[in-house]
């Protein structure tokens, strides 16, 4: 009897969101046997401090940056739609591409950003992240199950796709962990692959594990799981 392999799909804002919101979760259940897929949805120009670099070379060593984390965990591809940083807007332009890919990937389950805008009393959610998320839960349900959405994507050979689960990180209300201890180090090896990000800061790592790390000593990834009955 064959075994199906299970897809996963983790639609994020920006490089190096993938590995803070389910990196452990891809390195895990990859090991279990998913495949894991990520997709960048803006282009990271705005994410440096840096006076030295410019956008363009921001937006090469971000993608480079963020397949090579990906690499770290197993990820079996990442796609990249190249919206700009910092001005992502829900439109239909955007629902249609990540349609597109959920209809190319054709995940069991997808993974992004609550559209929350407090999280924990302690961060604010980026307007970014909270569009992605929104676009990716949109686009889940209804518009790649529904026929009549997007019709040209059948003419490329694109068939209407069911997700099953999506899985929230950044929620307040999460009801369903990860136990990525097995994972952890590599988790903290892809957040190091962004070296435009986090190089030279103090304790990164220490401050990655505690961020995850439970009372008992395991480690977990935490969301807010939604299984869909269509």
């Amino acid at each position: 009897m064959t075994i199906e392999t299970k897809r996963a799909l983790v639609i994020a804002a920006h490089p190096d969101d993938p590995d803070f919101g389910a990196g452990g979760t891809a390195g895990a259940w990859s090991d279990d046997g998913w495949e894991f897929y990520y997709l960048v949805v803006t282009n990271g120009a705005k994410g440096s401090d840096d006076p030295e670099i410019t956008r363009d070379q921001l937006i090469e060593l971000r993608e480079a940056e963020q397949r090579a984390a990906a690499g770290a965990v197993g990820v079996k591809d990442v796609l990249f739609l190249g919206y700009e940083d910092g001005e992502l807007t829900h439109t239909r332009r955007l629902l249609g591409d990540v349609v597109r890919v959920i209809r190319q990937v054709r995940p069991d389950a997808v993974f992004t950003h609550t559209t929350e805008l407090i999280h924990d009393n302690q961060f604010i959610n980026h307007s970014d992240h909270r569009c992605a998320g929104l676009v990716a839960i949109d686009a889940v349900y209804p518009a790649a199950r529904d026929r009549l959405n997007f019709p040209e994507h059948l003419a490329e050979g694109l068939e209407p796709h069911k997700v099953r689960e999506v899985y929230l990180w950044g929620s307040n209300s999460p009801n369903f962990e990860v136990d990525i201890t097995d994972a952890m180090e590599r988790k903290i090896q892809a957040l190091l692959c962004h070296e435009t990000q986090f190089r030279g800061r103090e304790g990164f790592a220490d401050f990655v594990r505690a961020r995850y790390r439970g009372e008992d000593g395991r480690y977990r990834e935490r969301f807010q799981r939604v299984q869909l009955r269509f």
